[in-house]
């Protein structure tokens, strides 16, 4: 696997003792039911107006960092495909090995057909691919599907009817097949306390339960960038 040097800018997670058949760097997640996403700030972005590759620190609910992700695409892609574009996102433990890799292919905003449907590959490791985060037609809600290596689906996550700022809470549920239980979420308006870590940074938060299987985690991570991009960034 490659490696990225990182910056020690924060308290950062203990690394956890090994774990039978967990992918390696997953063990972290096998340790916590939240995760806090916070997205760099790059003045560039916002004095130029052009949008530049995303770089994010991935939290504990203690504040303690956890990985160090890494968008990477096209600068022509970036500028005037926005939110749709390609990309490759790294995720880097912390001590600098990538665990996880997640690739989204270029499609268009349409969400009326199923070729303009959003969808995102994960690999943890990198090259072993864990599972999809398949976004699929309803005419009300947003609606995904978390499918596993052999592309069985899992879990489906709903948004809400309509994605607004003007909303206070803007909430992604992780449900049952049936959807008759809520399991997780993905969020906007995060709880009070993770809150209060960070005040003026672009961040979204996802929980689940301390029990879940650490390979869905991983695709909830995938499935909360992935939301982040189509929704979160354009009204953050």
């Amino acid at each position: 696997m490659a490696s990225c040097n990182l910056q020690p800018m924060m308290q950062q997670m203990q690394i956890p003792e090994s774990i039978s058949n967990c992918p390696p760097g997953l063990e972290y997640l096998s340790q916590i039911n939240q995760l806090l996403v916070c997205q760099h700030s790059d003045p560039l972005e916002v004095l130029r107006h052009f949008e530049t590759s995303k770089k994010y620190e991935v939290m504990n609910n203690q504040g303690q960092r956890i990985y160090f992700a890494e968008e990477k695409s096209n600068c022509f892609l970036r500028h005037f495909c926005g939110p749709t574009r390609p990309f490759t996102m790294t995720i880097y433990d912390n001590v600098g090995r990538d665990v996880i890799t997640m690739h989204k292919a270029l499609r268009c905003s349409c969400c009326c057909s199923k070729a303009c449907l959003q969808k995102l590959k994960v690999e943890a490791p990198p090259g072993e691919t864990i599972g999809y985060v398949h976004q699929y037609f309803h005419p009300f809600v947003s609606m995904f599907k978390i499918k596993s290596e052999n592309k069985e689906d899992v879990m489906k996550i709903r948004g809400p009817c309509v994605v607004s700022s003007c909303l206070k809470d803007l909430n992604f549920n992780l449900l049952s097949l049936d959807e008759e239980m809520v399991i997780g979420k993905i969020s906007k308006q995060l709880p009070g306390f993770m809150r209060e870590l960070v005040i003026n940074a672009d961040k979204f938060g996802i929980q689940f339960p301390f029990d879940l299987d650490v390979k869905i985690k991983a695709l909830m991570l995938g499935a909360g960038f992935l939301i982040d991009y189509m929704y979160f960034e354009l009204w953050s």
